[in-house]
């Protein structure tokens, strides 16, 4: 490998481009948190939501394509990212 080879991306890189967006951090098939990306941490690995919710997924058999089916307000929050299965950036439409 050559000295001047481009570093691979790590999941941090991605993260630090996303500050101040809005997630959607999905922890196991029924349960996440939204929220506005505020910070990063490396020790422990993780990240900070602000203007938080706690989203709550149901699947049914007419549809199985978990939905968000329960929001509750928390604050700000801190997720462990070794816990985190899934995150996803949203969108707005202004944008």
């Amino acid at each position: 490998m050559s000295s001047n080879s481009v570093p691979p991306l790590s999941i941090f890189h991605m993260l630090e481009r996303n500050v101040g967006r809005k997630l959607l951090v999905i922890l196991n098939q029924s349960y996440g948190f939204e929220g506005e990306l505020v910070a990063l941490t490396h020790e422990p690995p993780g990240i900070w939501l602000s203007n938080a919710q706690a989203v709550i997924f149901r699947a049914t058999i007419a549809n199985p394509i978990p939905q968000i089916s329960g929001r509750e307000d928390r604050s700000e929050i801190f997720l462990n990212l070794n816990s985190v299965q899934r995150i996803e950036v949203l969108h707005n439409n202004e944008e």
